[in-house]
């Protein structure tokens, strides 16, 4: 598949048009294209090494590392490329690649987190939870499990998500219970130290209790949270769990 690129003329049309010529029509247009020589990704896997010995590790470094990401090198390969190549183009320079490099397969890292986490459970994580999303610090997910007779919603969150301060009422019956299902979270009642939570941990939660709850920082959680019935019942959201206080209820040795 031709590489259309544009940077050149982009850049330098006015400026170096013979330039952006050879960049966009000759590096990219031709060599680039030539797929039946040399694949995308082995160019790409020659490039990176190329601009790595070079210590040119700057912005079109990082281009090239997306470029490779979308070229089918995988996070272990271009690890395991910039480790064999540290030994001929330099220690330093690899650290330098090793820095940008990880950022560019960052998402890889959390894709697979998710992926392992949902593995660990039998409902699904569901889609963002968009609606309440004000309401936490982080990303959450929601699974509308049950929406008839009680409510039943797996809620999950991101590693350091949680929602906000917030209390349940009712004039008669009320309140919430969670069901810890996977991950590791926590769960804080005004005044009260934080409770860790684990998959089989549950948690009744009364009308008028002040509390919040979400995932530890170093690891996803999904409870699921069950609706008790009740009569006029309405949810409070206050303020959010700072990063002092959630770090603090969050610091005991486990």
């Amino acid at each position: 598949m031709a590489v259309k690129q544009t940077a050149g003329r982009e850049a330098l049309g006015e400026f170096a048009p013979k330039f952006a010529e050879l960049n966009d029509d000759v590096l990219f247009g031709q060599v680039w294209s030539r797929g039946d020589k040399l694949s995308l990704r082995d160019r790409s896997i020659v490039t990176i090494v190329a601009l790595m010995a070079q210590g040119l590790t700057d912005s079109s470094f990082q281009y090239h590392l997306i470029s490779a990401k979308n070229n089918g090198v995988t996070k272990t390969e271009i690890a395991e490329i910039l480790t064999h190549a540290a030994f001929y183009a330099g220690w330093p320079k690899a650290w330098a690649a090793f820095r940008m490099a990880k950022e560019v397969w960052a998402e890889d890292d959390a894709a697979d987190a998710k992926a392992k986490h949902q593995n660990e459970m039998v409902f699904p994580i569901g889609a963002p939870n968009d609606a309440f999303a004000k309401y936490f610090i982080g990303q959450s997910y929601l699974a509308p499990l049950s929406t008839q007779q009680v409510g039943i919603f797996n809620v999950t969150f991101e590693p350091g998500c949680r929602n906000n301060w917030h209390i349940h009422h009712a004039r008669n019956g009320g309140g919430q219970i969670l069901v810890c299902v996977a991950g590791r979270g926590y769960y804080q009642e005004w005044g009260k130290p934080a409770q860790e939570l684990r998959p089989g941990s549950v948690v009744n939660i009364p009308v008028g209790v002040k509390h919040w709850h979400g995932a530890a920082p170093d690891s996803w959680f999904s409870h699921l949270a069950v609706e008790v019935p009740g009569d006029e019942t309405s949810n409070e959201w206050l303020e959010a769990v700072d990063n002092t206080a959630y770090f603090k209820a969050t610091s005991k040795e486990v």
